[in-house]
C-alpha cells in the first residue's frame, strides 16, 4: 500500500518551529489580557443612559403618581439636574487614580514578575468591576459608594498596559512595528465593543449584570494568566529574538542609512564604528531584555538595572508624545465615556441601541490603528502621521455634530470615519512610538526602559483621558463638548510640530542635525 501523504493542514502546523508557537501563543494572550481590561472599562458608558433617563414614556406599573415626575424611573442620586456632575465624578473617581497610578506602575512593571502582576491586576479589576454592579442588587444610592470602588478599579486598571507591552516585548524582534502593534492594539477597541454588547445586554433589565458579568470575564484571564504566561523565551527553552540590522534586505539597510544620517547627521563610517543596537531601527519591533550590545544572550538575572523615572523623560521625544496623546486621549476617552449617552440624546434611542451603534467608534478605531502602523512604517514619519490624522479630524468632529444625526446611514459612516482618525494617532504613539522610544539608542542597548517610557506616556494621556469626562459633565450643551475636542485635537497637532518639521527636512535630504534640535 503507498504511502499517504501528510495533510495540507498537519505541514502547515510543521512549517511554524517551536519557537513561532510559543510567541504566537503569547501575542494571543497578552492580546486576551487587554481586551478583558477595556471590556471592564465600557459598562459605565452604556448604564449612564439607564441611570438617567426621560421617565415620560417609561410604564409606571400602575402607580399613577409617576405622571409628572420625569425621574421617578431613574437611579438616585443620578435622577437630580447635576446628574452630569455625578457622572463625570464617576469618571474622574476613575481615570485621576488610573493617571496617577500609572506613573507608579510602569516601575513596577520593570521589576516584577509579570505574571504575578498581571494576574493580581486582573483579579482586583475583577472585584472592584462586580463590587459596582453590586450596588443594584444590594440597592446603594450613595454617590460615595461608587466613587470609591471607581478608585480603587482605577488603580487595579494601571497593571495592565505597561505590563503586557514589556511581556510581548521580551518576545519579539524584528518586524513591521508600526503594522504589527497597530494590529496588536486592536485589542483596545475591540473590548469597547465587547463591553459595549455585553453591558447592552442586560442594561435595560438589571443594569447590575453590565458590571458583574464583565467582571467575571476579567477575573477569569487573570486565572489564565496565572496558569499559561511565560515572561521570558529563556523559561521554556526558546531562543530570544535577535535585534541588529546585520540581517536586513539591503535596500532597506540602505534606506535606514539615508534616514538615520538625515535624522543625525552622523556619517555611515561614524555610525559603523558603534554596535548597531545602539542605533534601533525602524523596523524592528520590541525589545528583548536578553540582548547586549554586540547581539548575544545574557539571562534574565544578570539584566541592567531599570531606568530611572527621570531619565526616561531625558529619552528625545518622550516629552512631545507623551504631551500630544494628554489631547488625544482627551478626545478618544470623551466619546469612550459619553457617546452612548450623545446617541441617545440627539437620535432618540434606547440605552441598548445607542450602545450598540456606539461600537461603530472603536470599528473605526481598530481601521485607523492599522492604517496609521501601515502609513508610519512606509514612511518613517510616526510623528507626522499622526498629525496629519489629528488634523483632519479636527473638522470632521465639526461636520460629525452637525450631520452625525441626520439618519441612521449618517451616523454610522461618520462614527467609522471619526473613530479611526481619532483613535489611529493614539494606538500608534501607545504602542509603536513608545516601543521607538524604549528602545531609542540612548539608552547603549538598556532595554529595562520599555515598561517605564510606555507608562510614562500612557500615564500623561491618562491626565487627558480624565479632564476629557470631566469637562464634558460640566460643560452645558454637546456643541460645547465638540468645540473643545476641537480644539484639544489642534493642540495635539501644535506639540508634534517640532517633531514633524524634523521628519519633513529628513525626507528632503538635509544631512545636518538642526540647531537646537535633539534627535529623535
Amino acid at each position: 500500500m503507498a504511502r499517504s501523504t501528510i495533510p495540507p493542514g498537519i505541514r502547515c502546523i510543521q512549517a511554524f518551529s517551536r519557537d513561532n508557537w510559543y510567541r504566537g501563543f503569547t501575542l494571543v494572550m497578552t492580546f486576551m489580557f487587554y481586551t478583558s481590561y477595556h471590556l471592564s472599562r465600557k459598562p459605565i458608558s452604556i448604564v449612564k443612559s439607564e441611570l438617567h433617563k426621560n421617565c415620560s414614556g417609561a410604564a409606571g406599573h400602575g402607580n399613577t403618581s409617576h405622571r409628572d415626575n420625569d425621574t421617578w424611573c431613574d437611579w438616585a442620586p443620578f435622577d437630580k439636574p447635576n446628574y452630569k456632575m455625578l457622572f463625570g465624578a464617576l469618571d474622574n473617581s476613575f481615570l485621576i487614580t488610573y493617571a496617577i497610578g500609572m506613573f507608579l506602575s510602569g516601575m513596577f512593571g520593570e521589576r516584577l514578575p509579570l505574571r504575578y502582576y498581571l494576574t493580581a491586576g486582573m483579579l482586583l479589576s475583577g472585584l472592584f468591576t462586580a463590587l459596582f454592579g453590586f450596588g443594584f442588587y444590594w440597592n446603594i444610592h450613595s454617590i460615595w459608594y461608587y466613587v470609591v470602588i471607581q478608585i480603587a478599579n482605577g488603580l487595579a486598571q494601571t497593571t495592565g498596559w505597561p505590563a503586557v507591552v514589556a511581556c510581548v516585548g521580551n518576545w519579539f524582534g524584528k518586524g513591521k512595528r508600526g503594522l504589527i502593534m497597530g494590529i496588536w492594539n486592536s485589542h483596545t477597541s475591540v473590548g469597547n465593543i465587547l463591553g459595549s454588547l455585553i453591558a447592552g445586554i442586560f442594561v435595560s433589565s438589571a443594569w447590575g449584570l453590565s458590571f458583574i458579568v464583565p467582571g467575571a470575564i476579567i477575573a477569569a484571564m487573570g486565572i489564565v494568566c496565572f496558569f499559561f504566561l511565560v515572561e521570558y523565551p529563556e523559561d521554556v527553552g526558546c531562543t530570544p529574538p535577535e535585534h541588529h540590522n546585520a540581517s536586513m534586505m539591503p535596500w532597506k539597510r540602505r534606506r535606514e542609512d539615508w534616514r538615520n544620517t538625515a535624522m543625525t547627521g552622523e556619517s555611515e563610517d561614524q555610525r559603523e564604528q558603534e554596535p548597531l543596537i545602539h542605533h534601533g531601527s525602524m523596523e524592528e519591533i520590541f525589545t528583548n531584555p536578553s540582548d547586549t550590545e554586540n547581539g548575544g544572550t545574557i539571562s534574565p538575572s544578570e539584566q541592567p538595572s531599570a531606568i530611572s523615572f527621570l531619565g526616561a523623560l531625558k529619552i528625545p521625544g518622550v516629552v512631545e508624545f507623551s504631551l500630544c496623546l494628554l489631547f488625544a486621549k482627551l478626545v478618544s476617552y470623551t466619546f469612550l465615556f459619553w457617546l452612548p449617552l450623545y446617541i441617545s440624546s440627539v437620535a432618540h434611542l434606547n440605552p441598548k441601541a445607542a450602545g450598540d451603534i456606539s461600537t461603530l467608534f472603536d470599528v473605526g478605531g481598530i481601521l485607523g490603528g492599522i492604517l496609521a502602523g501601515i502609513i508610519s512604517d512606509y514612511t518613517g514619519g510616526r510623528a507626522t502621521t499622526c498629525w496629519i490624522m489629528l488634523i483632519v479630524a479636527a473638522p470632521m468632529l465639526f461636520l460629525y455634530n452637525y450631520i452625525g444625526k441626520n439618519g441612521l446611514a449618517t451616523i454610522i459612516g461618520m462614527l467609522i470615519f471619526c473613530g479611526a482618525l481619532v483613535n489611529g494617532p493614539y494606538a500608534l504613539i501607545t504602542t509603536a512610538v513608545a516601543a521607538d522610544l524604549g528602545t531609542h539608542k540612548s539608552l547603549k542597548g538598556n532595554a529595562k526602559a520599555l515598561s517605564t517610557v510606555t507608562a510614562i506616556i500612557d500615564g500623561t494621556g491618562s491626565i487627558g483621558a480624565a479632564l476629557g469626562p470631566l469637562l464634558a459633565g460640566v460643560l452645558t450643551d454637546w456643541n460645547s463638548v465638540f468645540y473643545m475636542l476641537i480644539v484639544s485635537d489642534i493642540l495635539a497637532c501644535l506639540l508634534l510640530s517640532r517633531l514633524v518639521y524634523k521628519e519633513i527636512r529628513g525626507w528632503c535630504g538635509y544631512p545636518m542635525r538642526l540647531r537646537g534640535f535633539k534627535e529623535f
